[in-house]
């Protein structure tokens, strides 16, 4: 009967708590931002790479922290993933990779392509108060790529700058 009182006492206790009071890790508040803006950004990604003329898949994540030891993520196909002899969905995520090792856009140069990397071109990534978010697109030229990973990238950039 005891346990039925203190229990019933803790959760009246915890339904009156003003949710303000509630604290949410940082790097929790910027996945919650993710998954709730990173949807838009791969609609913009995907209207970007039609106004371009090209297909492929569309990839954003967000990295919490200083370091890269978690992520999430989501993608979007635009068009296809696979293409003859390429798939763009491992392609892109190639770039990711090679993103969260280094933070730096992919294709950098500023060392040599792990196994499992390629070293291309058409992933961007930002440092934000939370963590990293990353863009990435793979189905064109590298080029083209990074002009659609970018349009994504400054979307969600536009999330984490504001204040809150």
């Amino acid at each position: 009967m005891a346990l039925l009182i203190t229990s019933g006492l803790y959760l009246t206790t915890m339904a009156q708590t003003d949710v303000k009071e509630i604290h949410i890790p940082k790097s929790q508040k910027g996945e919650l931002k993710f998954i709730k803006h990173s949807n838009k950004a791969l609609t913009v990604m995907g209207q970007e790479a039609q106004k371009l003329a090209i297909k492929g898949t569309a990839v954003v994540a967000f990295i919490p922290g200083e370091k890269t030891e978690a992520w999430i993520s989501r993608m979007k196909v635009v068009g296809f993933f696979t293409n003859g002899d390429a798939n763009t969905l491992g392609i892109a995520y190639t770039k990711a990779a090679e993103m969260a090792d280094l933070l730096k856009d992919s294709g950098s140069g500023i060392r040599k392509p792990l196994t499992g990397e390629f070293g291309w071109q058409g992933g961007v990534i930002k440092k934000v108060k939370t963590g990293y978010i990353l863009a990435v697109f793979s189905g064109g030229s590298g080029e083209q790529d990074v002009v659609v990973a970018k349009e994504g990238l400054n979307l969600l950039y536009k999330f984490y700058s504001k204040s809150k």
